[in-house]
Formats: C-alpha cells, sequence, structure tokens
C-alpha cells in the first residue's frame, strides 16, 4: 500500500489554535488533493502533534469532535482519510509518537503493511520532515522554503499544489490495487 502521511496544522488546515470544531478552517484544494490521492491508489493518513490536550488546553473528546469535523469536510469535497492519528502527550513527555520521532508513522507502517519507497511524509514544519526521515519516506515541505537545516525532498507552497506537481511530474505512481480491506 502506498501512503500520504500530513500532518493537520498548517498543511490541511489553517495554522493557529484549534481547540473547538469552529475554529478548524481547511486550506484551499485540500479535499480535492485527497481525493486525487485516493484516486492514484494512495491511503491518506493524518499524524498530528497535539500535545494541548495533555496540557490541559482541550480535552480529547474535542478533538475527537475537530477531527471528525475535518475528515467529513474532506468527504465532502471527494477524499477519504484512512486514518487520523493524534499524539496528544505533554511535549515534554518523551513519548515515542511525538514528532519529530516517527512512531505514529511506523505503527501505521507496520498495521496497513505500507511501502515506505513510495510513501511521502508532508508537513510545514521540521518535526514533520525529521519525523518522515526516520520513518523512511519521501518528504516534502508545505511553505515558502524549508528551513536551512532540514532538506526535504520536495519544498511545495500547498498540498494542493503539492499533488498537482507531483501529478504533472509523474512522480504520484498508481497503485496497482486500491487496498479497502485491512
Amino acid at each position: 500500500m502506498n501512503a500520504f502521511f500530513l500532518d493537520r496544522d498548517g498543511v490541511i488546515n489553517e495554522s493557529g489554535n484549534v481547540n473547538r470544531v469552529a475554529d478548524l478552517v481547511l486550506l484551499p484544494g485540500v479535499p480535492e488533493a485527497v481525493r486525487t490521492l485516493n484516486d492514484f491508489g494512495y491511503e491518506a493518513f493524518v499524524v498530528t502533534n497535539q500535545g494541548g490536550v495533555g496540557l490541559g488546553y482541550m480535552r480529547k473528546r474535542d478533538l475527537d469532535k475537530i477531527h471528525r469535523h475535518m475528515s467529513d469536510q474532506i468527504e465532502e469535497g471527494g477524499g477519504k482519510l484512512r486514518e487520523i492519528r493524534a499524539c496528544i502527550h505533554k511535549p515534554s513527555q518523551g513519548c515515542r509518537c511525538r514528532k519529530p520521532k516517527p512512531g505514529m508513522q511506523l505503527e501505521l507502517i507496520e498495521r496497513y503493511d505500507i511501502d515506505r519507497s513510495a510513501s511521502f511524509m508532508v508537513g510545514d514544519r521540521d518535526v514533520d520532515i525529521e519525523a518522515g526521515r526516520a520513518a523512511g519516506v519521501r518528504t516534502i515541505f508545505i511553505g515558502e522554503r524549508a528551513l536551512s537545516h532540514v532538506k526535504p525532498d520536495y519544498v511545495f507552497p500547498s498540498l494542493h499544489d503539492a499533488v498537482t506537481e507531483l501529478q504533472a511530474s509523474g512522480l504520484l505512481q498508481a497503485s496497482d490495487s486500491r487496498s479497502g480491506d485491512v
């Protein structure tokens, strides 16, 4: 299975404090980009650090509502997220799932038998790129330019641009089979 691991804030939705459903605003073209990935046989996963839960800024059930709303909005645009993983630990807790550690990606790679060589991590921060590298997948930085110490494989201004350009250049490889059963 081929996969795109997507950071949430700054890749899927506008950055900022998203502590309520009303705070979540999808970036332009995100549902269409996810739909295109799905059409090419890629499963889309969200892997996001959400330390605000561990710090008490929001409850886990509120985070779950935000993620259901995000998933529903993407589905309304024709895309589908396979699974959403969130590290809800305090930033200083030292867990293995908080990016830049690759725990969330590695668990998903194992669970879904994901082909690392044909998969990507997309993020707008250095910790996203570091997690993707540590998980053994290609990396895409979303923004004007990557930070000087971060060396992603690709840089694009948005997820929509990334998917459009990768498709146009032939780097999105159509999967032989869409794996709907796991």
